[in-house]
């Protein structure tokens, strides 16, 4: 059985938060979705710890706190380091993929060109999420 997921995502584009609640409106998944617009106000939604996302999608390239500097902040946090990250980024920069698996991130995904193929890599990500059992609906 798949579970709603709670999705925090983290990005600062507009175009990119659209096409996201695009892709879950197109496959008519249930999940509900959280936007933050850059790592500070993450922070800020995440440290009310009242109700925890079940997973983040992360944003790199973002004002004010980039994807990294969030990651360690959230990976430092005793309860919000076990929420699942996903990197969802332009950068195919070898360095950040590494830096990101070594703070302890859950995937990392390059945001392909088409969006057919955009849609394609999200529906797989979010069906695995869905139906994993660290989340329980």
């Amino acid at each position: 059985m798949k579970n709603k997921l709670t999705i925090l995502f983290i990005e600062d584009d507009m175009i990119e938060v659209m096409k996201l609640n695009r892709t879950i409106s197109s496959l008519s998944l249930p999940h509900h979705i959280i936007e933050a617009k850059n790592g500070e106000e993450a922070l800020t939604i995440l440290n009310k710890k009242d109700r925890l996302p079940d997973i983040i999608f992360l944003d790199l390239n973002m004002p004010k706190m980039n994807g990294i500097e969030f990651l360690k902040i959230l990976k430092a946090d005793d309860i919000l380091k076990y929420i699942p990250t996903i990197i969802l980024t332009t950068s195919s920069n070898r360095r950040d993929l590494l830096e990101c698996y070594k703070i302890g991130i859950a995937g990392y995904i390059i945001k392909p060109l088409k969006y057919e193929d955009y849609v394609s890599k999200l529906s797989s990500a979010l069906d695995y999420w869905s139906q994993n059992e660290l989340i329980k609906g």
